[in-house]
């Protein structure tokens, strides 16, 4: 119980540990000529350049569709402005057999994968445009690193209860969240199906959520709590093709992450017709394959992938902690079929999460999703 109190009071500040000034060695998935191999590697084979033929999706955005449209901070992809100045909202997923299908993943503009209890993953969605999606899930219990990163976003935090060392962090006067295990207005946001048996058959609704948000007296407008610009982007029009980089940036149209993720084992395709990684998972039975959409009949697919590395610990119980707050830790980032090796740093709450090159400068995202893979330090994927 001490242990995981202490955890928490340090994972609330600016940094979590005493030493998280230095970089440690660089943290390197495996790259392979053939097929991904499962085995670890500290070390990037230095023999792999990083020009190759893949082609570079380019279109025309300069101009927004139609008046009254304006950029997304999430995206950079045109959205009408009120959408743009609505809150999102952070939704708490598991990613397991039983949880499959998921309902309206597909619309979520920016997706969290990371760890919990046995190596099984569980996801947050961040959704921009959510007001009128009937169906949203299934909804699952919230642990603290989540939250952290939803508080970049200034989402409301929907999530179905969790474990008592979240309960400090949903007391802080800026949290506001729905809790389908809280009663009164949060409620009205849930529902569950009869389709599969509880704890796996529960949602939410855009227009729940709205009511709730509404009942709770919370603001949709933001609250300048998180940075008005997050991520870096440049449009379709002039793509960031990672050409800059030279030999210091791979070919990756395969990314496997199964080293980081050994019960759900997602991996990334990329397709240059489009010029978007899509996503597949091999978990068990007839969920083995393409992750798809069950309202869209979409697979999920994304313009950008970040792998970031995190320090965690063992709280007990099985529950992890991650060292969401810290400078300079590892990571990658993958875009338009290439990838470079990244650093990453997060020093506070509300502030963004930040990815720089090798050379220092912050790394410009492509215009369109992002898939943010937490993973721990130590595990490896690889891509080829």
């Amino acid at each position: 119980m001490k242990k995981i109190k202490i955890w928490l009071t340090l994972a609330a500040s600016v940094a979590l540990l005493c030493a998280c000034g230095q970089s440690e060695d660089i943290q390197s998935p495996i790259i392979v000529d053939e097929e991904p191999i499962a085995t670890q590697s500290s070390e990037t084979d230095e023999t792999l350049s990083g020009t190759d033929s893949t082609q570079t999706v380019t279109e025309d955005d300069t101009l927004p569709p139609r008046e009254g449209m304006v950029r997304s901070r999430l995206t950079n992809e045109w959205v009408d402005e009120e959408v743009a100045n609505t809150r999102p909202i952070a939704v708490i997923t598991p990613n397991e057999s039983n949880a499959i299908p998921h309902y309206n993943l597909s619309k979520a503009s920016i997706l969290y994968e990371a760890n919990v209890e046995g190596r099984m993953t569980r996801m947050m969605a961040i959704y921009e445009d959510w007001q009128d999606l009937e169906k949203i899930g299934n909804v699952r219990s919230l642990r603290t690193y989540y939250a952290y990163w939803a508080f970049e976003w200034d989402a409301f935090l929907v999530h179905f209860g969790g474990p008592f060392f979240i309960d400090e962090l949903l007391a802080q006067s800026t949290t506001q969240n729905i809790n389908g295990s809280a009663g009164g207005a949060d409620e009205q946001a849930f529902f569950r199906s009869t389709d599969r048996k509880s704890p796996h058959n529960a949602y939410v609704s855009g227009p729940g959520i709205l009511e709730a948000v509404q009942d709770k007296g919370y603001s949709l407008e933001y609250r300048g709590l998180a940075d008005e610009q997050h991520y870096n982007f440049t449009t379709k029009a002039e793509p960031n093709t990672l050409d800059q980089y030279g030999n210091d940036a791979h070919s990756a149209t395969y990314i496997d992450m199964s080293g980081c993720y050994p019960l759900t084992r997602c991996y990334f395709e990329y397709n240059e017709d489009d010029g978007l990684y899509y996503r597949s998972q091999h978990l068990s039975g007839s969920t083995d394959g393409p992750h798809i959409d069950a309202v869209t009949g979409e697979q999920l697919t994304f313009k950008n992938i970040l792998v970031q590395y995190t320090k965690s610990e063992d709280l007990g119980e099985g529950y992890l902690a991650f060292q969401c707050h810290d400078t300079t830790k590892d990571g990658w980032f993958f875009t338009n079929g290439k990838g470079i090796h990244v650093t990453w740093e997060k020093t506070s709450d509300y502030g963004a999460t930040r990815y720089y090159d090798d050379n220092g400068n912050e790394i410009t995202l492509n215009t369109g999703k992002t898939m943010v893979c937490i993973v721990e330090e130590g595990d490896n994927f690889t891509y080829r």
